[in-house]
């Protein structure tokens, strides 16, 4: 029997608050262990909760990003249940009142554009983090992380395979760090993604029985998660053997998922209204005011660059990638007036260094005025392209400018006729027996005589010009 995957995400995404969702301690990676804390966030009896207002404005900006509906009204609830990392003994979450519902993501896939659904992105605070000891049997708790906000989005089902889950976690990811609302930094768990996935047979609509994939800190570790439990429900239901309700573990280094703990239901925490936070209302003022503010998003910004720079799609989704990336191509193409040669020195040259010196195009040395200086340089003809690899790499270690580097090392291209037609002459007598293979039929020995006269001008000469005086200066005999 051939089985169909139903796949749904639900992503995490720390918002970029410089505080709590409902106190004001740092909400920054990393500090000594307990320190970012207070009676709130520690859970004290007694002490009130304050909601942050930028953290709903963000989340709203997201909402809107995925054309989600903002609900005008949403509550807090209490999601009950026991762990160490949890002082409070529950969690404040949005339960059957999010902040927005019904949007979408559109992908662009190999076969056609496919729309997913998402069903509902609602706030909530972090818990804290226990911390293993590999030479101890004990745990320590970092309650450092305990009322980070978090926005999380929860999908349809409406995922067929691996690849579609994988690309649209990274079209998430990308809208957020547009947004700036979210740094996406997937190693820092500041974008985390649980997977659920079934399977049914090929035509059917009634879903199967889901697992829930937890600890995936890649886009590709969520693929390769789910192919594995494809294979392994797969193997099950052929077997004869039910696929069980749980939620399971990504093991990296095995390439498998383990079996965590049994699945719980929403009505196992035992969600209640929380009594200390009052609803949230929303005007129509609010949402107009930061729709307004929203930059141009991914999509959009690609499908301009196909269309305005005449970008390959696959061009101008690399250019994309980063709103950075894409504002730096942007300037240098425009400065330059050669969209084209500025999309191939972004992603040839410049992002090679910068990927060997683990940098991002923001700390990139090399402005997109100095990128384009070059670009117009080498269509003048003042250098060679073969010069302009040279002069970037000095550009880019130095800082110093395409006309300065040029002038320090002498590397002004030669474009005399004469002076490279009496260099070819002088190439052509001084091989006569190459120059007689080549009036013999050689013709490949042509690149032969390129290569001298450009070892006699050190790489100098206009490589056109040479090409032109060369065919007159060999076929003349």
């Amino acid at each position: 029997m051939e089985f169909e995957p139903v796949i749904g995400l639900e992503v995490h995404a720390q918002l970029l608050t410089q505080t709590k969702i409902f106190c004001g301690c740092s909400a920054k990676y990393g500090g000594v262990p307990n320190h970012h804390t207070c009676p709130v966030c520690l859970g004290m009896p007694g002490v009130l909760p304050v909601l942050n207002r930028r953290v709903v404005e963000f989340a709203m900006k997201m909402a809107l990003a995925t054309h989600c509906r903002i609900n005008g009204e949403s509550s807090f609830a209490r999601k009950n249940y026991f762990y160490p990392d949890l002082p409070k003994g529950y969690q404040i979450s949005q339960y059957n009142q999010p902040l927005a519902e019904h949007g979408w993501v559109d992908l662009d896939l190999a076969d056609g554009r496919k729309r997913i659904g998402i069903t509902r992105i609602h706030l909530e605070e972090d818990a804290g983090k226990l911390m293993h000891d590999a030479f101890n049997p004990a745990s320590s708790v970092d309650l450092n992380r305990t009322g980070v906000p978090l926005m999380e989005i929860v999908s349809e089902p409406e995922m067929r395979n691996p690849e579609e889950a994988a690309d649209y976690l990274k079209r998430l990811h990308e809208i957020l760090v547009y947004l700036e609302v979210c740094d996406g930094n997937m190693e820092e768990g500041s974008f985390r993604c649980d997977a659920n996935i079934s399977l049914r047979p090929l035509g059917t609509e009634k879903f199967g029985t889901r697992t829930e994939l937890k600890n995936m800190n890649s886009f590709r570790n969520v693929q390769r998660a789910l192919e594995y439990e494809i294979k392994r429900q797969s193997y099950l239901l052929e077997s004869g053997t039910p696929v069980i309700q749980e939620t399971r573990l990504w093991n990296d280094a095995q390439g498998v998922t383990q079996s965590m703990r049994s699945k719980e239901e929403a009505h196992d925490y035992r969600y209640f209204p929380d009594p200390d936070l009052v609803p949230l209302l929303i005007s129509s003022a609010w949402i107009a005011e930061l729709e307004k503010s929203l930059p141009e998003l991914p999509l959009v910004k690609r499908e301009r660059f196909i269309s305005a720079y005449n970008l390959s799609p696959y061009d101008a989704g690399v250019l994309t990638s980063s709103c950075a990336l894409a504002d730096y191509f942007e300037a240098a193409a425009k400065l330059s007036e050669q969209p084209k040669q500025a999309a191939n020195w972004v992603m040839g040259d410049l992002l090679r260094f910068l990927n060997e010196d683990k940098k991002d195009i923001k700390d990139s040395t090399m402005t997109p005025a100095a990128l384009a200086d070059l670009l117009k340089l080498i269509e003048a003809g003042t250098i060679s392209g073969k010069m302009g690899k040279e002069v970037f790499a000095a550009m880019y270690q130095s800082g110093k400018t395409a006309q300065t580097i040029i002038a320090e090392q002498g590397l002004v291209q030669i474009t005399d006729e004469t002076e490279i037609a009496g260099i070819i002459a002088a190439v052509v007598n001084a091989n006569p027996e190459q120059l007689a293979q080549y009036r013999g039929g050689r013709d490949k020995l042509f690149g032969f005589f390129v290569g001298q006269v450009m070892k006699a001008t050190q790489g100098k000469a206009n490589p056109q010009i040479i090409n032109d005086l060369l065919k007159k200066a060999l076929n003349n005999g």
